[in-house]
């Protein structure tokens, strides 16, 4: 949208441009806050932030690829010969398998960072997921730590094939969509828990609400802050430039921050609190009952967009 009169274009006209890979381009913006810059290093440094990996497979061809929320990067091909299934090679077959196996499992370990990664998916036709997911547990594998300690990421999934485009089909899936929205936004889920267990157990460590949570900031008391991501899309200038200002405040005095996405059921949950909470290091006295205490906006849009839900339905 031009707000200025150029040669050739009205003032108020819009305009169309194409963007194209490796093309360089530049946008200004008046002011570049914290949360917009980490996510503008996260799709720049996808590889290494990409917290969704998968395994996309079949007889003697596995992809090993990292997803993000703007791109899938393929990492690793790994190809063997498996020969064809009869009653006079079955050694022969089993002993290809297993060389397979081993180096999926090589490539997967190579170029997966379990640190990052929430959910390592595993695809494939009939049973080979199965099979392989065994193998990495089989008692040749059982003595890697690494696999050891993030069983619970992976999740096995069905396939029509062992290609990459086979992601497609696996992601529109409606129940391995929930799986990952469940499975990704485990330490978001698992925080605001712990935030609900401390608001049983001593309310003068539980703030929810805004001037609540800056009230404790002030006396630098934030051990883990739990803000919803609506928050960062607000029109409002002022008022997003508040909540940016929180989470840098808050960092900078080395607390935790969990940013909880509105699309899963945790941050509809954080967002009948006011999209705002944190759990304290310390007890403060409460403050007063107010209703400005609660950003009504986050509530009143997570509570329309129940209700076009409840409409289509």
């Amino acid at each position: 949208l031009f707000l200025r009169r150029e040669m050739l274009l009205q003032l108020g006209a819009y305009h169309t441009l194409n963007l194209q890979l490796k093309r360089k381009f530049t946008v200004y913006k008046c002011k570049w806050d914290v949360v917009h810059m980490e996510r503008i290093n996260e799709a720049c440094n996808s590889s290494s932030e990409a917290d969704l990996a998968a395994v996309v497979m079949q007889d003697g061809l596995a992809h090993i690829c990292l997803i993000t929320n703007t791109m899938t990067i393929s990492r690793a091909k790994i190809t063997k010969s498996i020969p064809q299934k009869s009653r006079y090679n079955a050694s022969q077959r089993q002993m290809a398998f297993k060389k397979f196996f081993e180096a999926v499992k090589a490539a997967l370990l190579l170029n997966v960072n379990f640190d990052v990664v929430k959910c390592v998916l595993i695809a494939s036709p009939g049973f080979l997921r199965d099979q392989f997911f065994a193998y990495l547990y089989s008692e040749d594998s059982s003595k890697n730590e690494v696999l050891l300690n993030n069983k619970s990421k992976f999740i096995l999934v069905q396939s029509t094939t062992g290609h990459k485009h086979a992601l497609k089909e696996i992601l529109n899936n409606p129940a391995i969509s929930a799986k990952l929205k469940d499975t990704k936004a485990a330490g978001e889920t698992k925080a605001l828990e712990a935030f609900h267990e401390m608001l049983l157990q001593d309310a003068n460590r539980a703030f929810y609400g805004i001037k609540h949570v800056e009230h404790a900031n002030e006396l630098l008391s934030i051990k883990t802050l739990l803000i919803s991501d609506a928050l960062f899309r607000s029109m409002d200038f002022v008022k997003r430039s508040r909540y940016v200002s929180l989470v840098e405040s808050v960092k900078k005095q080395g607390g935790e921050v969990k940013i909880f996405s509105s699309l899963h059921l945790s941050g509809e949950q954080l967002a009948y609190m006011g999209g705002v909470a944190a759990i304290l290091r310390y007890p403060i006295e409460d403050l007063e009952n107010d209703d400005e205490y609660i950003d009504d906006s986050v509530v009143e849009e997570l509570t329309k967009k129940h209700d076009n839900k409840n409409n289509h339905s």
